[in-house]
């Protein structure tokens, strides 16, 4: 009797062990059977918690930064925005500046012609008496690359009187022509210059000479009558293809003996 009692215990033991593995084995079932199928990720709970954890991690990373790619590119975009406005800035800059010399060249080019209308028309018939030949002559000198005169226009004074003014045309190295200019009272040794035109082609001076008895005068490029002075004087001027005529009357006419100037003498 005890015997069928301890028999009936163990089975109802081995029952309750059974139903309780039962319990745990379905529990396990519908824990794993929502997982994917891929026998890497089923093999351990504890791994595929990992793995969707780094995955996770990872997608939050990717939408928060940047790649190194993506860096590189956006610096070299950077770079090529910048190279572009540095160039546009000094294409500006050199275009300001280009405009201000060109500015400055035509204000200088106006006002040096100016100055040389205004001595030309302000000449003074002024004689020069030489002891050794007892003649008089015009102190005007004129030459196809330099000219000299008497005048009452002065480039630096303008309280009046005269000075002796000297246009001379110099070449450089580079056949570049540059018109010096030189002012001196007569009888000084002091002079003051300056430079009237810069790096031009060509300059150049010629004289009308006319004959009182023809009805037809010409241009000569050297003046050689000492007794008279031209009636116009040309200035012509080369700047690559433009070429610039100025042609300027001379305001004190007339042959030496019919005027009564002022005569100064070498002493």
């Amino acid at each position: 009797m005890e015997s069928n009692t301890k028999d009936s215990d163990k089975l109802q033991v081995t029952s309750n062990e059974l139903k309780t593995n039962d319990s745990k084995n379905s529990s396990l079932v519908t824990r794993y059977s929502s997982l994917p199928s891929d026998p890497l990720l089923v093999t351990r709970h504890s791994s595929l918690v990992t793995v969707f954890k780094v995955t996770r991690h990872s997608s939050l990373v990717t939408d928060k930064g940047f790649t190194l790619i993506e860096l590189l590119i956006a610096i070299s975009i950077l770079g090529l925005i910048l190279v572009i406005v540095g160039g546009a800035s000094r294409l500006g800059f050199r275009s300001v500046d280009s405009g201000e010399r060109k500015i400055e060249s035509l204000e200088r080019f106006k006002v040096s012609l100016g100055f040389i209308d205004s001595q030309v028309q302000s000449m003074i018939p002024l004689t020069l008496q030489e002891e050794a030949a007892g003649d008089r002559n015009y102190l005007f000198k004129g030459e196809r690359t330099s000219m000299q005169f008497p005048t009452r226009f002065s480039i630096w004074d303008d309280r009046g009187g005269y000075v002796t003014v000297t246009y001379t045309v110099e070449t450089d190295g580079k056949g570049k022509q540059t018109l010096h200019a030189s002012e001196s009272i007569v009888g000084a040794e002091n002079k003051r210059e300056t430079d009237l035109f810069r790096s031009m082609d060509g300059i150049s001076f010629e004289y009308f000479s006319k004959d009182p008895m023809e009805e037809e005068g010409a241009w000569v490029e050297q003046w050689t009558n000492r007794e008279a002075l031209p009636e116009k004087i040309r200035m012509l001027l080369v700047d690559g293809s433009k070429k610039l005529s100025l042609i300027i009357p001379v305001r004190a006419k007339g042959l030496l003996v019919d005027r009564m100037n002022a005569v100064i003498s070498n002493e």
